[in-house]
């Protein structure tokens, strides 16, 4: 057995005037309690508890910023907040209901400070994850961290859950298939057949990179206009929304091209310790920085495990400039195209991201070809600086989650950068 991790999402049904309240009170102090421990400095549970605790707050509430803040400072080096965090909530929040009688089926416990003040809210739940809030409520997925959201007039509650599969396995000969995310072309994959690139597949990325370049462009200028927060705010989650339906429906496509071949086994770049050692410039980064492949990457196991087909992960290191053939250094002179320099190599020229997608595919056999760890820094991008397509940002654990408004507002240049 394997384990899945996903996000389920709900919106809270327009609560009663007097839960309105309770709710902005909750989030109001809950903000206040993490802008004073940020601002001290917390930088360990113990040191968070005892600025928190005195705070009228629920206990899950307390137990995540006792975790949470300490990160803001080791982990994601914070220099300042933002101002639209949401309430973190400890698993021990996860308290909910469902009836069929109801016109909301399912219900959340809200946690409130002090005895009996906790209240029973409805949800407008996702259809489509109707059947893993059913594991939740009869406790056949585990719950994880749970935050809620405050959009201007309403409130989103996002639930972690872990719930497990059965563990993808192959039986007799396999067939790899390497998939190499990027930006002009999304997916790029490749099948080998004795050891050969076969029937490979394009996902186009131009849609996303559209999208990306007018979210920029958009927010930019209603920020340059002085437009109210909740204006920027739902143009970027506009945006978002796109961005996310482009990411879920390549995923797919991603899954479906491997269920085609005998055996599949999807195998992708291991991006965890590769440093961004590439500058492009602060535009080019810009654009690298606000494209999620590590989300991509995500969405692509989750639906390959779920469909029962493996996922292994490679290292990166030179999958670009690697002849797929002869696994001798080449040439990407562009974005296009692979030269192989040996003239005793069968391939004179290829196309560059299929290439690529065959070496990752081969680098899953052990007795294939091979990539010293102590040369990663070799700087692998095409020479006429479009490596901006190469993926190159850290894989996390999977999560469908979108980009918040801030995480995107850090990664923009000034003014004076453009």
């Amino acid at each position: 057995m394997t384990t899945i991790t996903k996000t389920l999402q709900a919106t809270l049904a327009p609560p009663t005037a007097h839960k309105q309240s309770k709710l902005n009170d909750l989030l109001e102090t809950y903000r206040e309690g993490l802008q004073e421990a940020f601002d001290a400095g917390a930088s360990t549970m113990s040191d968070v508890s005892d600025i928190v605790t005195p705070y009228d707050l629920p206990y899950q509430a307390k137990a995540a910023l006792c975790n949470y803040v300490p990160k803001l400072h080791k982990t994601y080096n914070a220099e300042e907040l933002d101002d639209e965090h949401p309430i973190r909530l400890t698993n021990q929040a996860a308290k909910f209901d469902h009836s069929d009688e109801r016109k909301y089926e399912f219900t959340w416990w809200v946690p409130r400070p002090g005895r009996g003040t906790n209240f029973w809210i409805p949800l407008r739940i996702n259809p489509e994850q109707k059947d893993l809030w059913h594991d939740l409520v009869s406790e056949d997925a585990k719950a994880g961290e749970i935050r809620l959201q405050k959009h201007r007039k309403n409130w989103v509650l996002h639930v972690t859950v872990e719930y497990p599969v059965e563990k993808p396995s192959t039986d007799g000969d396999t067939t790899h298939i390497g998939l190499d995310i990027g930006e002009t072309a999304l997916i790029t994959g490749c099948a080998l057949k004795d050891g050969s690139p076969t029937d490979p597949f394009v996902c186009d990325g131009s849609r996303a990179k559209h999208l990306r370049k007018e979210m920029h462009t958009t927010l930019k200028r209603l920020q340059e206009r002085d437009a109210s927060e909740w204006r920027i705010e739902d143009r970027f989650s506009h945006y978002q929304n796109a961005l996310t339906d482009i990411v879920e429906k390549a995923s797919r496509h991603a899954v479906e091209y491997a269920k085609q071949f005998e055996n599949p086994v999807l195998v992708m770049e291991d991006l965890t310790y590769i440093r961004e050692r590439l500058d492009y410039g602060k535009y080019m980064n810009r654009r690298l920085h606000s494209w999620a492949f590590a989300r991509l990457q995500g969405r692509i196991e989750d639906k390959a495990t779920e469909a029962g087909i493996p996922v292994e992960y490679v290292n990166p290191a030179y999958t670009s400039q690697t002849c797929h053939s002869c696994h001798r250094i080449g040439r990407r002179d562009s974005q296009a195209e692979f030269r192989c320099l040996h003239d005793d190599c069968h391939v004179s020229t290829f196309q560059a991201d299929i290439n690529a997608s065959a070496n990752i595919a081969q680098r899953v056999d052990p007795w294939g070809e091979s990539v010293p760890l102590d040369k990663a820094e070799r700087d692998d991008s095409p020479r006429d600086g479009s490596g901006c397509d190469t993926a190159t940002t850290h894989c996390e654990t999977s999560s469908p989650q979108q980009m918040t408004l801030a995480v995107f507002q850090e990664s923009k240049p000034s003014a004076s950068d453009d």
